[in-house]
């Protein structure tokens, strides 16, 4: 009895070490303590602020194939639009299915002009916030092509650098919501009056509840940098945030701003500038805070290798291509404005699974939308994009 009481105590002894070992690791720097590990489960409810000409339709497409990977539920927009009401304020009946589904939706990330309230009869109450910002300078010029046809300020001037040299001359803020995407866009979309005075109490009161209300601001200058900081934050997999630009242009329609014109911006745009500069200095902090500077290139270089290899496994031309260029128009994306808007061409040898991670990489936006739409909403009338849909064979 005393025999067998020893090794059972002995047992239990070795157990508890394993355990230890199990859930400890030990620092490359021996001098130091034994860390225990952050627990980490990746989050499912993720609400993003899906902002114009910042990159924000490749987050979308990330924040698509997230939902169809778990499963998840996306407040989409109802009957045949695009937007979540935008560019009026959001509200909770812009949701496809609000009034019977509730507060059970995991992906909100459509066009729409911020209303937490609102969001918040949509949203589950752990949901995760976050928006991404660009540099204003880039971002008007990108604007100005882009929305050339649509806003009535960019429509009668010649081009960028003469809307520029007198904005007001062009600008009526009457007719504000033709003309939003021609003045701090950017603060408009999170919800504020893009033509209010910049006041420095006024602004700082902005910036606190903007930071309020969002657990994180990626920039989109830093795109690769502010893809690692997302996968750590919401504890997702590096393949979760592997993306293909997306609705991107040809360098030829970039008009080329004066340096005039760029200081024009930062007094024409203060409020979005302020706003950019401000979390700017966060994102960096954040990641100093959080992940440091070394690991932080070390993932960005792991990120753009994967990348690398998935478009050497679809892409037949191993690059974005120009609109005429593109063979099945299933994929051609939305074109707006002057812009010539780049899409892909996909291998055609590849077997069906890749085929199907491929398509979804290089869905547009709108495209992606509309299929979403079809598979959580069957019974509904499908959203009409005027192309050739890749529902049929997806369905398959």
């Amino acid at each position: 009895l005393i025999i067998f009481s020893l090794c059972l105590g002995l047992t239990c002894l070795s157990r508890f070490f394993h355990i230890k070992n199990d859930n400890y690791r030990i620092s490359e720097n021996h001098e130091e303590l034994l860390i225990p590990p952050t627990p980490c489960h990746a989050k499912t409810n993720v609400m993003f602020l899906k902002t114009h000409k910042t990159a924000s339709s490749t987050v979308l497409n990330i924040m698509f194939r997230f939902a169809e990977r778990y499963n998840l539920t996306v407040a989409l927009p109802a009957d045949q639009f695009f937007h979540l009401g935008y560019p009026r304020t959001f509200m909770a009946h812009f949701v496809e299915g609000f009034e019977t589904i509730g507060q059970n939706y995991n992906i909100m990330s459509n066009h729409l002009r911020f209303n937490p309230s609102e969001v918040k009869k949509v949203m589950a109450a752990n949901t995760f916030y976050f928006s991404i910002l660009r540099n204003p300078i880039p971002l008007l010029e990108s604007s100005y092509i882009y929305y050339k046809n649509n806003v009535p300020a960019f429509r009668s001037s010649k081009n960028v650098n003469e809307f520029l040299a007198s904005p007001t001359k062009y600008y009526h803020p009457a007719d504000y919501r033709e003309n939003i995407y021609a003045r701090n866009i950017m603060w408009f979309d999170f919800g504020y009056d893009n033509n209010a005075e910049d006041d420095t109490k006024y602004t700082q009161a902005v910036l606190e509840k903007i930071e309020q209300s969002f657990h994180l601001i990626l920039i989109a200058d830093y795109f690769d940098e502010s893809m690692i900081l997302l996968k750590h934050t919401l504890c997702w997999d590096l393949d979760d945030v592997i993306y293909f630009k997306l609705n991107s242009r040809s360098q030829d329609t970039v008009q080329t701003l004066t340096p005039e014109s760029e200081e024009q911006i930062k007094a024409w745009c203060s409020l979005d500038w302020k706003l950019y500069l401000h979390f700017n200095q966060s994102f960096w902090r954040r990641i100093e805070e959080t992940i440091g500077h070394e690991v932080l290139e070390k993932e960005v270089d792991h990120l753009r290798s994967r990348q690398k290899e998935l478009v050497e496994t679809c892409l037949s031309e191993q690059e974005a291509v120009r609109k005429d260029h593109i063979r099945n128009k299933a994929l051609l994306p939305f074109q707006s404005g002057a812009a010539n808007i780049l899409g892909y061409n996909l291998k055609q040898d590849l077997d069906n699974r890749t085929l199907r991670t491929c398509q979804k990489m290089v869905m547009p936006e709108l495209q992606y939308t509309s299929y979403l739409y079809a598979v959580q909403h069957p019974h509904k009338k499908r959203k009409e994009v005027g192309l050739p849909l890749l529902w049929t064979s997806f369905q398959e």
